[in-house]
């Protein structure tokens, strides 16, 4: 798996027409942003949606009149000769899941809230009796729904959202990955005892490491109590645009790079259809990459751990390594505009030593012109074929050499793991810089494979600075390539270099104009460089996915917002007209001396 792309076996689940799972291609999906009572509205989205290329459409489904409507949305897709499978998403009231289950082909329940209460972030205390107690009261319900999906042939989906874990799993696991699983666990163990296979399974997060290490561990869960059951990837409130984009990539894509994820939906606030084309984009790449490639001969290091991974012991080599933030390299100066604030590379390599394996003669010769010249670092150009004994007795021999690792293979992640696995096992401290270098002629493209292949490397540990290029330099004069270098170390929670902003993409539940919302805030906050901003627009899981967000703009009823500084609500049910306002004030009182 680390090395050699392997896909994770799985049972198919029946959805209507379109199964899941059991070796059925990657099934895209999107989710409706209309009032899920506004039949028309909601029959355009899903229209717009299918036409874009999407498997399943979700539609938000609160209540017992969006439960029953679904009925009318449904009758009026098939009239029009759309037969794609319909997926409700409830949240707190199972009862609402029992109807919709008699209606459309999936329904979607998050364990955090389907019996438990809503959280409070409150400290729960159980007897091991109590809590078996709640387990079996669990069981008792659940098991219902479970019989009204067999009589009517529907699927479901257990989604549990980081943000919204329950108060009793909090309170028992804490905020953890093995907490989240077992959310997850508790509901698919009742599946499995009552035989009712058609479930399939998502752990999100708006955290990509979060994400990645929660659903690497539930595999590993599952495969020990002898589950296969389809795996749902996301990253929950990734935003908008470029960075939106490269956050869904960075972790959707490190998952399937590694064989894992049945479907995908790629949560962007936009409309929902322009979705659809991002998660293609990414499952097709992945696809076309990783399919058939040439064997990757590789050993893991022993002290690498799958589900816990920890950074690499490297030595410090100026701000490179030693547990320092990663670094961004680039090939040359880029002289951007003036108006520009991007960051600017740390490295240039037309300004240090950069050396091939068969120039080794001059290493020591180089490292002491760098030493001398002060600051200056020198490296070493690698790919894993040329990785002999030769060069590593001469990375031992100089641990101040920066390995700036590449690649040509198919499966780009593989390689370069290969190669740092390698120098780990051999005990070498060395850091490493990845270099991926691209050919797209569109800037997307090039956004979502860097993300997908790169951001492994970091979820592992094992890099410590990043290098992305497409063309020639002379062909990137805008520095896209330093850009996105910085946005994939943002998105996989490594560095960051600009306001992070952790907006949901909207559903019928949202209370307010979302897109014109961000849009305000942004341009008022972009700034404010290390700032994380929540923008979400309900109370689902606005604030547990903000658990690490400095500030958080949550829907608190139609037209009305409510403000957190952390995970505490400091302004509530202000009108959505003066609640922007009031969200940028409270900012800069905080910052006031």
């Amino acid at each position: 798996m680390l090395f050699n792309y392997t896909p994770r076996t799985t049972h198919e689940v029946r959805i209507s027409t379109t199964p899941l799972g059991g070796g059925h291609p990657l099934r895209l999906q999107s989710m409706t942003t209309c009032a899920t009572t506004d039949t028309e509205g909601c029959v355009a989205q899903c229209i717009r949606i299918i036409e874009a290329g999407a498997d399943y459409v979700r539609l938000t489904t609160q209540g017992r009149r969006e439960a029953e409507n679904l009925r009318n949305i449904r009758d009026a897709l098939r009239s029009r000769g759309y037969t794609t499978p319909l997926v409700a998403d409830v949240h707190f009231n199972p009862n609402v899941a029992d109807i919709a289950a008699t209606i459309v082909e999936k329904v979607r329940i998050n364990p955090g809230n389907y019996i438990d209460p809503a959280r409070t972030f409150r400290h729960l205390a159980y007897t091991p009796e109590e809590y078996a107690a709640e387990l079996a009261r669990l069981r008792d319900r659940f098991c219902r729904l479970l019989s009204i999906c067999r009589e009517h042939g529907t699927a479901l989906r257990i989604g549990v959202n980081h943000g919204s874990l329950s108060d009793r799993i909090m309170s028992h696991y804490g905020d953890t990955p093995e907490g989240i699983v077992e959310s997850c666990m508790e509901f698919l163990r009742i599946c499995q005892s009552e035989h009712f296979p058609d479930v399939a399974v998502s752990i999100k997060a708006s955290n990509t490491v979060v994400m990645v290490q929660s659903v690497r561990l539930l595999v590993e869960t599952m495969a020990r109590e002898g589950m296969d059951y389809p795996l749902h990837l996301g990253v929950t409130e990734a935003g908008e645009g470029e960075d939106g984009r490269i956050k869904s990539a960075a972790g959707i894509g490190a998952l399937l790079a590694d064989g894992i994820g049945d479907t995908i939906r790629v949560s962007l606030s936009e409309a929902p259809e322009a979705e659809v084309p991002v998660a293609y984009a990414l499952a097709s790449y992945i696809a076309r990459t990783r399919s058939g490639h040439d064997h990757i001969p590789a050993v893991a290091a022993p002290e690498f751990v799958w589900t816990k991974p920890v950074r690499r012991p490297t030595c410090r080599v100026g701000r490179i390594g030693g547990g320092q933030v990663p670094v961004v390299v680039t090939p040359r100066k880029v002289v951007a505009a003036a108006e520009t604030e991007q960051p600017r590379a740390d490295y240039t390599l037309d300004t240090h030593p950069c050396l091939r394996p068969d120039q080794l003669m001059f290493a020591a010769e180089a490292v002491q012109r760098a030493k001398r010249e002060g600051g200056g670092v020198v490296f070493l150009t690698l790919t894993y074929p040329l990785l002999t004994d030769e060069v590593r007795a001469c990375l031992a021999q100089h641990p101040e050499i920066v390995v700036l690792a590449e690649t040509l293979h198919s499966n780009p992640t593989g390689e370069l793991r290969a190669i740092v696995h390698d120098l780990w096992r051999h005990r070498l401290t060395n850091p490493v810089v990845v270099h991926l270098h691209y050919g797209f002629a569109d800037k997307q493209d090039f956004a979502i494979a860097a993300a997908a292949d790169a951001s492994a490397l970091f979820f592992d540990g094992l890099a410590d600075g990043l290098m992305l290029t497409c063309g020639t330099p002379d062909a990137d004069p805008e520095g896209v390539g330093e850009r996105l270098s910085f946005a994939v170390l943002q998105a996989t929670r490594q560095r960051q270099t600009k306001t992070e902003y952790i907006s949901c993409p909207g559903c019928g539940r949202t209370l307010y104009d979302l897109r014109s919302t961000i849009a305000r805030i942004k341009a008022a906050t972009q700034h404010l460089t290390g700032l994380k901003i929540g923008i979400m627009g309900c109370i689902v899981n606005g604030p547990g996915e903000m658990a690490d967000a400095d500030y958080g703009y949550v829907g608190a009823g139609p037209s009305r917002v409510s403000l957190y500084r952390g995970k505490t609500c400091v302004e509530k049910n202000i009108p959505e007209a003066d609640a922007v306002a009031h969200l940028l004030a409270l900012i800069e009182a905080d910052q006031r001396p």
